[in-house]
């Protein structure tokens, strides 16, 4: 399978069927030493309200683990965790 093809794919949490867009939307994450693939960075906008003057994202991730299924459309996974830059640093 090429990287174009999978980067039509849609992100889809399998526990309560949220959408996430499709990994093109995605940061690839991975250990600079050895190369291995730890996830897939994904920013959730959350816009202006009336507290926030600028608008805000939200940081999580999938970790490669959590991938459940590639499909032909859809890529399944179990849950997103909050990304902790120590996770993908290299000190690792």
């Amino acid at each position: 399978m090429l990287l174009s093809e999978l980067a039509q794919k849609e992100l889809i949490q399998v526990e309560e069927g949220m959408r996430y867009g499709f990994l093109a939307d995605t940061d690839l994450l991975f250990n600079h030493k050895t190369g291995e693939i730890i996830g897939f960075e994904i920013r959730k906008k959350l816009g202006k309200n009336l507290f926030r003057q600028k608008d805000h994202d939200i940081v999580e991730y999938i970790p490669w683990h959590e991938i459940v299924l590639v499909g032909e459309d859809r890529i399944l996974f179990g849950k997103t965790h909050e990304l902790d830059r120590k996770d993908v640093s290299e000190d690792d």
